[in-house]
Parts: structure tokens; C-alpha cells; sequence
């Protein structure tokens, strides 16, 4: 005799029938995916990221991954697939790449998918003249490209039960992106604006945190991903050249540079950014604390 368990519940059944093998969709595959790819291909996952350039398809494939198009056909089959979805293509005036394309299969699969992380910038907090702002400060962007941002994130919180995380990454680097070639090269510049400070993370601890959030999922939360020591950027340069045992590069007047207008465009906010809910939340130890720190690990990885 069958017994009565009441109405089944789809949601546990889509969760039920999920592929054995973890397999993230990296939807924009570029330096901070290939962060996080690194940790998790030794750990048997599989990966599937994309590119909208298909020159670059074989160098992603050599990293270990499943390198495709990033097209309708080929990203919507990969979704099908996936247990975890990374977004990191970065939004335009027409409105996110990836919802744009695949929004409404987003949307259908959400409960087939056991994490999703949408990378963003701290530019979304916009402007605070040097002072201190986390996750629950007010979204008011001074650039475009954070009014983009702000607008992408709320497109992806729009899909009902996908279980989103919000990254809000400081200034990048790490190996291949840092300072040490333009002070070798004698382009670097020391631009001083008063109260100017920026907060950074390296690319290492971006993929940690990722990491952390996979392992300690809580949908609907947003982490600031930075580093401890929110600084001005003419002594990161400095340091750099100090650590060449280069000349120190000259000061130059904010007001004076010459700059592009999306080089301008970064002095137009002032904050330092908190991490403390990466720490208490997620666990993280960040490897590289401050750019001292990350700036010598660098340094000596070249040697």
C-alpha cells in the first residue's frame, strides 16, 4: 500500500537529479576565472568557459578547461550542464552579455544550480572622500561604469530563486598585472591627488573568496573583495620602484596630468573599501594583506 506523502516537491527533485561532477560555467573567462579555475581543476571539477573571440579558444583549452563561444547555442548547452555559474563579462548600455542571451534559460534552470557568483566593482559605492563604506552602504555610483554595475546586479537579482552571490572586487592585479613594467620602463607616474586612496586585492585571494563562497553558500549575499590596506596609488608606485631598486618616478600634480578620460575617471571616487564580512562570513585568511605583501611575492615569483 503506497503511502500519501503530499504534493511533491520539484525543487528537491531538480536537486536530487543533479550531475554527480561539480562543473562550473565561467560566462566571460578571463583573469579572475582563471584565479579561480586553478583551485578547482585539482579538485576534479570541470570547467567550461567562455570567449567571444574564437582566436582565443586553443590558449583556454591548454589551461584545462572546455573553451566555447560565447554564443546562444554553445552557452546554453553548457548550462544545461552546470552545477555553478560564474559571470564576469562586463556590462554595456545595452545591459548584461550574459542575461542578454541566456536570461530566460538563467531563469528556468535556477533551481538546478547550486551557486551562482556575479562579479561587480566597488565602484558601485561611488564616492566617499576617503571614508570607509561595506556591503550595506547606499549604491551610488559616480561613473558609468558603476551605474553599469549597479544596473547588472540588479538584473541578476531580478531572476526569482537563483541562488546569487555578489562580488564587489577593488582594483586588480597580480602576476602579469602590476606596476613593475611601467616603473622598468620609465612610464609610471605618480599622480597625487589629496585624499586620493583606492583600495586592491590580488587576483589570488579574488579566487580564494570565490572558493570560500562555493564551499559556504548563502544566496543573496554581497562581499566586498579587497584587501586590508586601502592606500594612495603614488605609493604603491613608489614601493614598486623601491623594490627595483629603481628611481622613485616624480610626483605630478592631479590637476596637471595628462590622462585619458577613463584614467581620470578612476580619481573621481575616494573610499576604503571593508572586507571584515569576507573574514567573518567565508573563513578567508587573505594570502597577500596589502600590496607590500603582494607587490614582493611578485617580485619574487619573476626571480
Amino acid at each position: 500500500m503506497l503511502r500519501d506523502t503530499g504534493p511533491l516537491d520539484f525543487t528537491v527533485v531538480a536537486r536530487q537529479l543533479r550531475p554527480m561532477t561539480k562543473t562550473l560555467l565561467s560566462l566571460g573567462h578571463g583573469y579572475s576565472a582563471q584565479g579561480l579555475t586553478k583551485r578547482l581543476l585539482p579538485k576534479g571539477w570541470r570547467v567550461i568557459g567562455t570567449s567571444r573571440k574564437p582566436e582565443k579558444l586553443e590558449a583556454l583549452a591548454q589551461t584545462g578547461i572546455e573553451a566555447i563561444l560565447f554564443e546562444p547555442g554553445p552557452v546554453t548547452e553548457a548550462l544545461s550542464q552546470a552545477t555553478h555559474v560564474l559571470a564576469s563579462a562586463a556590462p554595456s548600455d545595452a545591459g548584461d552579455p550574459a542575461l542578454n542571451m541566456i536570461g530566460a534559460e538563467l531563469a528556468a534552470r535556477a533551481a538546478h544550480l547550486d551557486w551562482v557568483g556575479y562579479l561587480s566593482t566597488t565602484g558601485v559605492y561611488g564616492d566617499h572622500q576617503g571614508g570607509w563604506v561595506d556591503e550595506s552602504a547606499a549604491l551610488t555610483p559616480a561613473t558609468r561604469r558603476g551605474r553599469l554595475r549597479v544596473e547588472a546586479e540588479a538584473a541578476w537579482q531580478a531572476i526569482e530563486g537563483l541562488p546569487l552571490h555578489i562580488f564587489r572586487l577593488a582594483g586588480i592585479y597580480g602576476p602579469g598585472r602590476g606596476p613593475f613594467a611601467k616603473v622598468r620602463a620609465g612610464t609610471a607616474r605618480r599622480i597625487i591627488k589629496e585624499g586620493q586612496v583606492f583600495s586592491r586585492t590580488h587576483v589570488d585571494d579574488i579566487a580564494q573568496i570565490l572558493e570560500a563562497s562555493i564551499d559556504r553558500p548563502n544566496p543573496g549575499a554581497a562581499y566586498n573583495v579587497c584587501d586590508d590596506d586601502p592606500a594612495p596609488p603614488q605609493d604603491v608606485i613608489e614601493h614598486a620602484a623601491k623594490l627595483l631598486g629603481l628611481p622613485v618616478p616624480p610626483a605630478i600634480d592631479f590637476e596637471e596630468a595628462e590622462m585619458t578620460p577613463m584614467a581620470r575617471s578612476f580619481y573621481a571616487e575616494s573610499k576604503r573599501v571593508s572586507n571584515a564580512r569576507i573574514k567573518d562570513e567565508l573563513g578567508v585568511d587573505l594570502i597577500y594583506p596589502d600590496y607590500r605583501a603582494g607587490l614582493a611575492a611578485l617580485l619574487a615569483a619573476e626571480d
